[in-house]
């Protein structure tokens, strides 16, 4: 049921309504002279506005026409300081938007944008606490201002989520937003599309009613071009320009038609008609220049206001000029005064608005957080990625990396077997069948398969049935036991035949590396054993290399501690990247950005609330990852770890920071994504990670140090593996680099966000 009562607004009212007609032209809350915008680089600019001359007097409805693409929505980006022009001024509310004599954009503007501009995770209550809390309104004040909007505009349950109602209803939920702070200067770009044609009407009444007291203006584009004759005045645009801007009825008569899409179609032809003669006039006179006649004679020149229709607007101040069947609008340029000399009143006005705004700064922000955090909270998928995907990634990095192969076939002769299927040997200082006694010690790691003939033990490495063979000779022990009796006299054929024969797949570096090593460490610990057993001393069995214990680390290091500091890094930026890369993005393409902006918020507020929301998030992120890697797993950690902390909170704050310039120089969600993750594998790759930089050739080890994780992975390992503090020059450079990062990629993504408003 609709309510058409309308609430009771402070009027002033004037007998003379012939003065307070000449007040509200006098004083036009909206004036624009020979504005030009385009699009696109010079020599393939589209001109949207073309020397476009717009006034709108205050306390009235302005109702502004136009086919789709004529430049409508730029006009009103314009006005709520969303976009600059090029060429031309533009005063609303008695200064340029975006100046401190404006208020423009902030609360004195409320503005409907064509998009639906709304939250879907939020309720309808939910979305008017946001945009009230944005225009310094207590909540008390939103509730009440929620109730009557409800009731006016036949809305369901304030409860309800915007992304459950129907079409009509959510471009009702953003008109309502924009009614809600009573604002001086109504800007709705076609509010009624897809409403009942009673609400139609009653929203009409609405803002005829609230225009009465001269202290609010409207201006409203439609497509109903007919709805248009409630307003004061009609602009009807094309290509760039005003055709006319006058009174409904004044259009009407002027051109005798009985509707304003016959005035539109008439001006339209007009104007169609007007450039050709420009340019065959043009034509004409270069031809003239060629035949050496001089210039043509000009004909009349059009007005200054190039070819404005208007009737009656201003009719003590205005010359109408008759041209033909064309009216041309004679006006004088709107300059307002200088701040200095406005009047007293108005100054106090403004100077209380700018007092006020400084405090409403912690309502926007307030405001902002809760729409991150709610937002966030209310998609499921979204807290998955925060919380369990990081959890993930450190479990499958501590379960399948840096661990030992296991279960490694290799193929064994040996000659000491007698064609046996086992090998006997006997433990204690006996040196009978020693090559069995040697492959006792293989027993950790590899699988033994035992062959007959060594060319089918090689065949099956070359099959891939195994990773390795190994021969041992039929003379073996008595070799071996000859060698270490002669020593320096022993002959070749003796060396040879005490020689153990190894053919390894070294197609995988890590396997064949391990193998290797196991190998050699399973004869070393079979040759000190026998000694030792024999009354010798065992140390005669190692290499004459001794190996104390190491500085850093242990004496079997394993590859999971060298690449542990990298992983933490990397989960923590890149999971920050792809949280942010897309978040403004997002919000510019549904409209979000342009409203919040035209609502008084700014980029830098933005960016403050979408940095806390995603630190809040980056805290919990850094605690699972942390408790995972150093609790559950024992990842080595013998430094600080509060220095551990901040350096992987530092870090996931780089992430984000990169990530939100990502999303400010980025017009597509895809191109964005694509810019993350094509960053992702060079970034791994080069800072050391997986891999030492040590081992890089010079040219890209300079390249690395130029990336933000790779200081911070190295600072990180040396706290985790050295135990370092943060006065070691290799710990507080991860952090200094880290800071410069955010720093810089907090500059760029503040220029690009402000770049936008062009």
């Amino acid at each position: 049921m609709l309510l058409t009562t309308l609430p009771d607004f402070p009027m002033t009212t004037n007998n003379d309504s012939g003065t307070q007609q000449w007040e509200r032209h006098s004083q036009p809350a909206v004036s624009m002279r020979h504005a030009h915008k385009s699009y696109g680089k010079k020599k393939k600019a589209i001109h949207v506005l073309n020397n476009l001359d717009m006034t709108v007097a205050k306390g009235t409805i302005y109702g502004l026409l136009g086919a789709s693409g004529c430049g409508k929505t730029t006009l009103l980006s314009c006005i709520v300081g969303r976009r600059r022009l090029e060429a031309g001024e533009i005063f609303v509310l008695g200064g340029k938007p975006g100046s401190r004599q404006s208020g423009v954009p902030g609360k004195r503007v409320g503005y409907m944008p064509q998009e639906i501009a709304l939250y879907e995770e939020f309720t309808i209550r939910e979305t008017m606490l946001y945009f009230g809390w944005i225009f310094a309104m207590s909540t008390r004040e939103i509730e009440e201002r929620l109730q009557f909007l409800l009731n006016f505009l036949d809305l369901p349950s304030s409860k309800r989520l915007v992304k459950n109602l129907s079409g009509g209803q959510q471009r009702r939920v953003s008109f309502a937003v924009a009614l809600l702070h009573d604002p001086e200067l109504l800007i709705l770009d076609e509010p009624t599309v897809g409403v009942d044609p009673l609400l139609r009407q009653s929203i009409w009444n609405h803002l005829v009613h609230i225009t009465k007291s001269g202290q609010k203006t409207v201006i409203i584009t439609t497509h109903y071009i007919e709805e248009a004759r409630q307003a004061h005045t009609i602009g009807l645009m094309r290509s760039g320009r005003l055709l006319a801007e006058d009174s409904p009825s004044a259009l009407l008569s002027a051109y005798k038609c009985n509707s304003l899409e016959e005035v539109f179609l008439k001006l339209s032809r007009l104007q169609s008609n007007k450039i050709i003669m420009a340019q065959v006039q043009f034509n004409n006179n270069i031809s003239f220049h060629a035949l050496g006649f001089g210039s043509k004679i000009d004909t009349p020149s059009s007005s200054r206001e190039e070819g404005v229709v208007g009737l009656n607007f201003q009719s003590k101040e205005n010359l109408i000029e008759s041209t033909g069947s064309v009216f041309t609008l004679m006006q004088e340029p709107y300059d307002p005064p200088p701040p200095s000399k406005r009047p007293k009143e108005e100054r106090n006005v403004e100077e209380w608005y700018q007092r006020v705004s400084k405090l409403t700064s912690s309502g926007k922000i307030r405001a902002l957080i809760t729409k991150n955090l709610l937002r966030m909270w209310r998609n499921v998928g979204v807290i998955l990625f925060i919380f369990v995907l990081p959890v993930i990634q450190v479990i499958l990095f501590c379960l399948a990396i840096g661990r030992d192969p296991t279960n490694l076939n290799l193929a064994i002769v040996n000659g000491e077997m007698n064609d046996t299927e086992t090998c006997q040997w006997n433990d204690g200082c006996h040196f009978t069948n020693l090559g069995c006694r040697y492959l006792s010690h293989l027993n950790k790691t590899v699988i033994k398969n035992f062959y007959a003939d060594v060319e089918e033990a090689k065949d099956a490495v070359r099959k891939g049935n195994a990773w390795g063979a190994i021969y041992i000779t039929d003379n073996f022990t008595d070799a071996f036991t000859a060698r270490a009796a002669l020593g320096r006299d022993a002959d070749e054929e003796t060396i040879d035949q005490s020689e153990i024969k190894v053919w390894l797949d070294m197609s995988n570096q890590q396997v064949g590396v391990m193998l290797n090593r196991d190998i050699q460490f399973a004869f070393r610990d079979f040759a000190m054993i026998l000694l030792e057993q024999c009354g010798n001393n065992p140390k005669l069995g190692d290499l004459p290399i001794q190996f104390k214990e190491p500085i850093y680390g242990t004496m079997e290091p394993r590859f999971t501690d060298f690449v542990a500091p990298g992983v933490i890094i990397t989960i923590v930026f890149f999971l920050a990247v792809a949280l942010t890369s897309s978040a403004l993005i997002i919000e510019r393409t549904e409209g979000l950005f342009d409203r919040s902006w035209v609502a008084g918020v700014t980029p830098g507020e933005i960016l403050f609330s979408h940095i806390v929301t995603q630190f809040i998030v980056m805290c919990g992120q850094t605690a699972l990852v942390l408790i995972f890697m150093l609790c559950v797993f024992g990842v080595e950690n013998k430094g600080n770890l509060a220095w551990v902390i901040l350096l992987t909170l530092l870090q996931g704050l780089c992430g984000m920071c990169f990530g939100f310039f990502i999303s400010s120089v980025c017009d597509l969600e895809r191109t964005a994504i694509q810019l993350a993750l094509g960053s992702f594998y060079p970034t791994l790759l080069l800072s050391g990670v997986i891999w030492p930089i040590e081992g890089m050739p010079l040219v890209l080890r300079y390249i690395s140090y130029c990336l933000p994780l790779t200081l911070a992975t190295s600072s990180l390992r040396s706290i985790l593996t050295r135990g370092w503090g943060v006065m070691a020059t290799q710990v507080y450079m991860g952090f200094l680099s880290t800071l410069a990062w955010i720093l810089g990629f907090l500059i760029m993504t503040l220029v690009a966000m402000r770049s936008r408003q062009g």
